[in-house]
């Protein structure tokens, strides 16, 4: 059969506005695919089978969404419980009973039993062919990326780089084959100061880089020494709650920049792979912002109890919420080290001594500080480390939950709900300490295809079963200085699945697409559907060759990254890879 002759070509042709620098949103003109005889020799998909079905949709898609629950089992010492089976377990979403369909049990870095047969219609499990033996490796959605977060705007330096000297041998040996870890620091505003390596030493290394980076922490307390003295030699509680609320409001302010760059954060790492968690570093966050300066004037004057009350408007517990509702709707676990160590009241010191002082205000502080760690380690199933100088134990605990833990794995009866949803865990030993996230939110499809593009473009991670490979060609310069760049996205026909459809083998894709500049300007993520019909007597060349998309992107000039997104809708399978650009130059 004449390919030519059924004028079939697998391009499909677009321009795409991908000024990512002036947050343009991408912009699809489509525009129809030339003819097959008009395609060159010289053009590698000119004897590539394959058409874009412009048609109604020929099947119905579903999506099997699998929600990953990882949850570390120990008794009341802290002992790891090892050698459960998927009956072990109950699991349930919103207080009713669901059906684990996924399971895997992993000891010291592998999988040490193949899953049990899961339920009828339920999916295949990744990574786990027929007959496994009984040591499996570890699947990618069950591989670790973690990110070592030192919050360098909220710790002194003395408490920094005393929690350092643990957290270095924690990353030189603590890590499985396989982990990805990467370093942040906070410095006012977010910096990645090593991005995801397999190598832990890497980073542990470039922690004595750190140690050169100015922390501020220590200007935060100085700041509230004065306030609490303003207030010791006030002569009347209204100037003393006048003083309090301009300290609690610049408090708020910075702490709500905080909260802000750990939500990017977490926003970042929504697409990728597998389990992610955030190692923490901080000598505290607060809660309530100025909380114990508000009771610092109570218990100077008991008669001014309102000022407990002024202190709930500098509550941000609620943000906090919503940061940790994100984070175990992305399969996050935060893991906080209170950098601040063995805390002592301040009022018992020479140098603050302050008269009537109980150490009562600095116990409130204290609370607020760590509170929030502790709330931040809890709701998403992690471990807070606060109350020693030495984080190393604490530490070797987290290692025990990278290194073994159950995944439970279920089907939820909806789809893309957008709501949130609680998880319980339970065994049948009531006397073991089950720890796991509260809940996770159902994202749609499109929503989880949009985070995977923009977490390839934040890190360079790629996940990419379907082979996806972007090719560019010469960037065009135009009058507004703006450049037109041609780029094919290659997909291998073998990689998709299709279904017979009359004399025709048919498929679907969803081709997500979107671009970042050097200074951080992203695009709006791009949708675009394709169908592909392919005739069923040239199948078996077809599965030799590629698909290609191609488009014209409309890009500053200088270093661009370009990321694709590629979901095979008759398998559920979704990849992303990343290139790198630089327009215009040369």
């Amino acid at each position: 059969m004449n390919l030519e002759a059924l004028d079939l070509h697998p391009r499909r042709r677009s321009t795409l506005a991908l000024v990512a620098a002036l947050l343009t949103p991408l912009v699809l003109v489509a525009q129809p695919a030339p003819p097959a005889e008009s395609a060159g020799a010289d053009d590698p998909a000119a004897d590539q089978p394959g058409a874009v079905a412009e048609g109604p949709e020929f099947f119905e898609s579903i999506d099997v969404n699998v929600v990953n629950v990882d949850v570390y089992v120990t008794d009341k010492k802290g002992n790891r419980i090892t050698g459960l089976a998927r009956d072990d377990f109950e699991l349930y979403e919103d207080k009713k009973p669901v059906q684990i369909t996924n399971f895997y049990a992993v000891e010291e870095g592998r999988a040490v039993s193949a899953p049990a047969a899961a339920a009828p219609g339920a999916p295949p499990e990744a990574g786990v062919p027929p007959g496994a033996p009984d040591v499996l490796e570890i699947p990618e959605d069950q591989r670790l990326h973690l990110v070592v977060y030192i919050d360098n705007f909220n710790i002194k330096v003395f408490d920094r780089n005393r929690v350092f000297a643990g957290l270095r041998e924690f990353l030189r040996t603590s890590l499985s084959d396989g982990d990805r870890v990467m370093l942040m620091t906070y410095d006012r505003e977010s910096h990645v100061r090593r991005p995801f390596t397999s190598d832990g030493a890497t980073i542990a290394s470039a922690l004595f880089e750190i140690e050169r980076i100015s922390a501020m922490g220590n200007s935060a307390e100085r700041d509230r020494q004065d306030v609490l003295k303003e207030i010791q030699e006030a002569e009347d509680p209204t100037y003393a709650t006048l003083r309090a609320r301009t300290y609690a409001e610049s408090a708020f302010n910075d702490l709500t920049f905080s909260l802000n760059a750990i939500k990017n954060t977490v926003s970042s790492l929504a697409g990728l792979p597998g389990r992610k968690a955030i190692l923490y570093v901080s000598s505290g966050l607060p809660l309530v912002a100025g909380e114990d300066v508000f009771h610092a004037i109570q218990e100077k004057w008991t008669s001014a109890s309102s000022a407990i009350m002024e202190a709930r408007q500098y509550d941000a517990t609620r943000r906090y919420q919503e940061i940790l509702a994100q984070a175990n709707a992305n399969r996050i676990t935060f893991y906080t080290i209170d950098a601040g160590g063995l805390r002592v009241s301040t009022s018992i010191s020479a140098e603050h001594a302050r008269a009537n002082a109980t150490g009562f205000v600095d116990s409130i502080y204290f609370a607020n500080l760590q509170g929030s760690l502790q709330m931040m380690a809890e709701r998403t199933g992690g471990k807070a480390i606060y109350n020693t100088n030495d984080p190393t134990k604490g530490l070797g605990q987290v290692a025990d939950d990278f290194r073994t833990y159950y995944s439970l794995g279920y089907q939820p009866a909806h789809s893309g709900d957008g709501r949130y949803h609680d998880i319980e865990v339970r065994t049948k030993r009531k006397d073991w300490v089950v720890r796991h996230r509260d809940g996770y939110r159902d994202k749609t499809v499109e929503a989880r295809m949009a985070d995977g593009v923009l977490s390839s473009l934040y890190f360079d991670v790629e996940n990419n079963p379907l082979e996806v490979a972007i090719d560019r060609g010469r960037a065009t310069p135009r009058d507004d200085g703006h450049y037109l760049v041609p780029v094919e996205v290659r997909i291998p026909i073998g990689r998709l699945t299709l279904l017979p459809r009359g004399e025709t083998l048919a498929g679907r894709m969803r081709l997500y697409v979107a671009a970042m500049d050097t200074r951080g300007g992203i695009s709006e993520v791009q949708e675009i559907p394709i169908n592909v019909e392919i005739p069923a007597g040239e199948i078996d060349r077809a599965r030799t060759q590629h698909y290609v998309y191609q488009a014209q992107l409309l890009m500053r000039k200088g270093a661009q990254k370009l990321a694709v997104g590629v979901r095979d809708e008759l398998a559920s399978v979704s990849s992303f890879t990343v290139r790198t650009m630089n327009i215009g130059a040369g």
